[in-house]
């Protein structure tokens, strides 16, 4: 087997056996806070969701849960946005955030 066609093939099964779960899907954008500034995290996530149409999830993973961001969103954007935990669990918290219509 190539190695080009091998290494496609192992981060095929590695993503099906451990990342499925977390995966995006149609309509969801992957937001990974781990790679943002700390000084710049929040403003980077409203504005990231700032610009989602009505019907997008933006999936955020952080390395812990952010209890006062989601604070911050629940009092900015009320009802117009839902907050649903996929993975919680320590060192690793994956949020979708769906914005309604």
């Amino acid at each position: 087997m190539p190695a080009g066609l091998a290494l496609r093939f192992f981060d095929t099964v590695f993503r099906s056996l451990f990342m499925s779960d977390i995966q995006p899907r149609n309509n969801v954008h992957a937001f990974d806070a781990r790679g943002v500034a700390r000084r710049l995290r929040h403003a980077a996530i409203f504005g990231a969701l700032q610009s989602l149409d009505a019907g997008e999830t933006m999936r955020f993973v952080n390395d812990h849960d952010p209890l006062p961001l989601l604070a911050q969103l629940r009092q900015a954007f009320g009802e117009a946005l839902g907050i649903d935990y996929v993975r919680r669990e320590p060192g690793e918290i994956v949020i979708d955030f769906q914005v309604r219509g």
